[in-house]
């Protein structure tokens, strides 16, 4: 912060209400059931939930996260995605990635429509919060094993996560535990230079 000009990469903190991911966490829930019932079909479903956040700055240090808006998913139709798995992504972190039902990318229409409604309500888009479940552990036999998720980022999120530039990215780990589904966050923010880390971000909720 210099000169009382708030930078969003400096902060480090993120609030939100104890209900915020209320209405996410019934779609991950919704996505990560049907993964699990779909193993060991014909009709393989990968669990995929994605939406992009808004909020203000708050007493310098936080980001208060005020609104949450779905976005669809074109990772297996549209050409920019297409081509950045084949060329950049499936080389780096491998061929389990060529698979166009893994993975997420937002439709950059809803992306300008979610932008532009956040505007108008006075608010910033921060960045997203995406879905890891644990396919490790759930999916097919010959998937499990060989990567497991968690609320840290993968490598691939990482990538990811620099490349988008946003100042917040939410994952949300879930697991089947005791008969039920329990879940988890971790939330990133990705420095601009290469070699640095991603720096692990504080969540409070009220």
């Amino acid at each position: 912060m210099a000169d009382g000009v708030v930078v969003l990469n400096d902060l480090d903190v993120v609030l939100a209400d104890s209900t915020f991911f209320d209405d996410y966490l019934e779609d991950a829930h919704k996505e990560y059931r049907m993964g699990r019932e779909s193993v060991g079909t014909d009709t393989l479903h990968r669990p995929n939930s994605f939406g992009l956040l808004g909020g203000v700055v708050v007493d310098g240090d936080a980001m208060e996260l005020r609104r949450l808006a779905f976005a669809g998913n074109v990772r297996a139709v549209d050409p920019v995605p297409l081509e950045e798995f084949k060329e950049t992504i499936v080389p780096q972190f491998g061929p389990q990635y060529d698979d166009g039902r893994r993975g997420f990318w937002c439709d950059a229409q809803d992306l300008l429509r979610v932008a532009r409604q956040f505007e108008d309500e006075g608010l910033e888009l921060l960045g997203s919060i995406h879905l890891h479940p644990d396919w490790h552990r759930i999916g097919p036999r010959h998937e499990r094993g060989v990567q497991n998720l968690s609320e840290r980022p993968s490598r691939m999120d990482e990538y990811l996560f620099r490349s988008a530039g946003w100042p917040l990215n939410i994952i949300c780990y879930l697991e089947s535990r005791c008969g039920g589904i329990a879940h988890t966050y971790g939330a990133y923010r990705a420095p601009g230079d290469e070699p640095s880390p991603l720096a692990e971000l504080n969540m409070r909720f009220f």
